[in-house]
C-alpha cells in the first residue's frame, strides 16, 4: 500500500549494488546507530556542520531530530530529501544499512538546481561505494526531478569525497573559506551541467515511486 499523504516513503532508487531508500522512522534509527559506530577518524571532520563532534545518545538523538526536522520542513520552494544506503538493487530485497544521502534544494521549480551531500559507516568504506552512490543520487535528481544543475563541496583533506567528484567530472566552481572546529578551513565548491551528467548516465538505475513524488515536490 502507498503513502498518498506523503508519497516519498515509497521512492526508492536501484542500482546493481544499492538501494536508496527515503528515510522513515524505522531507517532513522539504524541510521542513528550507524553513525554513532562511527563515520570517520575523530581526528578530522568532512562535514561543514560537525554532527558527528557529539557523544552518544545525543548523537543519535540529534540525527533523529534532523531527519524529523527535514520531513517536517518540506515545502515546494525548500526541500531536503534524506535516504538510507541500503545494500542490495536490482529488484533484490535491500539488506543492511549502510549510510546516508541527500539532495537539498531552494526554489528547485525554477532554479532545477540541488546540492548533494553523503556518508557510509566506517565499516562499509573502501568498498568502492562511494561513487555508486553518488551516481544514484545523480540520476534521481537529473532524470527524475528534471534538474540542470548539480552541486557538491568538500573540504581540501577530504581526499575519498574528493576522487568522486573530480571522476565523475564535475567543474571546479570556487572555493569558501570557513570556520571548522574553531580554525578556518578551505572548502572546495564543485557543479555539474545536466549536459555533462549525459555523457556519464547509467543505464542500470532504475527509480521506483517517483510519479507521485513529482506533484508533491511541485513539479507536475
Amino acid at each position: 500500500m502507498g503513502h498518498p499523504y506523503w508519497p516519498l516513503f515509497d521512492l526508492e532508487v536501484r542500482t546493481p549494488r544499492l538501494t536508496l531508500r527515503y528515510v522513515d522512522d524505522d531507517l532513522a534509527i539504524e541510521l542513528a546507530a550507524l553513525a554513532a559506530r562511527g563515520i570517520h577518524d575523530p581526528a578530522t571532520m568532512p562535514f561543514c556542520r560537525p554532527w558527528t563532534d557529539v557523544p552518544s545518545p545525543e548523537l543519535e538523538r540529534n540525527s533523529l531530530r534532523f531527519w524529523w526536522r527535514s520531513r517536517a520542513e518540506l515545502t515546494t520552494s525548500r526541500w531536503e530529501l534524506t535516504f538510507a544506503v541500503l545494500e542490495g538493487g536490482d529488484g533484490d530485497r535491500p539488506g543492511r544499512v549502510l549510510g546516508g544521502t541527500g539532495l537539498s534544494a531552494d526554489d528547485f521549480p525554477t532554479l532545477r538546481s540541488f546540492e548533494t551531500g553523503s556518508w557510509l559507516g566506517l565499516e562499509h568504506q573502501g568498498r568502492g561505494l562511494g561513487r555508486e552512490l553518488r551516481e544514484a543520487t545523480l540520476h534521481l535528481g537529473f532524470d527524475v526531478l528534471g534538474a540542470e544543475f548539480a552541486t557538491t563541496t568538500a573540504f581540501v583533506d577530504n581526499a575519498p569525497s574528493l576522487g568522486v567528484t573530480r571522476g565523475l567530472g564535475y567543474e571546479p566552481d570556487g572555493t569558501h573559506r570557513v570556520v571548522r572546529r574553531g580554525e578556518p578551513a578551505e572548502l572546495l565548491r564543485f557543479r555539474m551541467p545536466r549536459a555533462h551528467w549525459e555523457t556519464i548516465r547509467r543505464a542500470d538505475i532504475t527509480v521506483h515511486g517517483a510519479d507521485a513524488v513529482l506533484p508533491f515536490l511541485g513539479l507536475a
